[in-house]
């Protein structure tokens, strides 16, 4: 259950579905022979202010500390984490074609940034914890950016543009690793990774396997303050490449 707006109006739901519905996978798998498990996670469980975030980052929890209740199972439990998956139901981009013929798009704050990521930058993704996983990783795509204007000027540049403030639960900017989570996160290269404090792996061995190295103390990783961007011409060619082929600017 992902979206903000309705656990913030329905929590109980959302706590039964993404609280109660993790353990009920996790239960299943390990009396089912399964050996991997890969959960989806979200950007709004790093830092969560809202109930969707509170309840994301709880499955994750229970995912990673599966690990430590599998007994002698031949069984992994890991978790990826990523932002908006472009095109995705009541994404942005969706949104503001549909918006679009109407002349008007609502912004919802000007400053407002969000990850971006391809659903096979996404699928690639957990196919990458699947082969590799030692089982307890959390793992982040290093990914771009993009400002909302960019989006509205991308898909819109003829529409006037209307600021309609944050809906309830909503943040600015987006955040997938926290300044906090930098003493147990890892470089991998194309990924990062945030290792458990407690695994049943030798950490040292992990290191030298996949050459991980450990990112500066205080590090964070949030959409606001990225090093790489989507622009306004990047954004219409992936529009054109994943979504909408005959996709055009008006």
């Amino acid at each position: 259950m992902k979206h903000v707006h309705i656990a913030e109006y329905n929590p109980d739901e959302c706590v039964k579905t993404n609280i109660g519905g993790a353990e009920n996978v996790i239960k299943a798998c390990l009396s089912s022979n399964v050996t991997k498990v890969v959960a989806l996670s979200t950007d709004k469980a790093c830092a969560p202010i809202n109930l969707y975030g509170a309840t994301k980052l709880t499955s994750d929890k229970l995912f990673i500390a599966a690990n430590n209740i599998k007994g002698k199972q031949d069984i992994k439990f890991s978790v990826v984490r990523y932002g908006n998956v472009m095109g995705s139901n009541g994404s942005v981009i969706p949104f503001f074609i549909n918006k679009r013929e109407e002349g008007i798009i609502p912004i919802t704050d000007p400053t407002m940034t969000r990850f971006n990521i391809s659903l096979q930058g996404g699928v690639d993704m957990v196919l990458h914890a699947l082969d590799t996983a030692w089982g307890g990783e959390l793992y982040v795509p290093k990914i771009p950016s993009y400002k909302i204007l960019d989006v509205a000027r991308a898909i819109a540049p003829s529409c006037e543009h209307k600021v309609v403030g944050i809906r309830p639960g909503e943040k600015i900017h987006e955040e997938m690793i926290t300044a906090s989570d930098s003493f147990t996160t890892y470089d991998l290269g194309k990924y990062y990774v945030i290792l458990p404090q407690v695994t049943n792996w030798n950490l040292e061995d992990y290191k030298k396997e996949f050459n991980a190295q450990l990112v500066p103390q205080g590090f964070s990783y949030t959409s606001g303050e990225n090093t790489e961007w989507e622009t306004v011409e990047s954004l219409r060619f992936l529009i054109k490449e994943h979504l909408y082929p005959d996709f055009q600017a008006k």
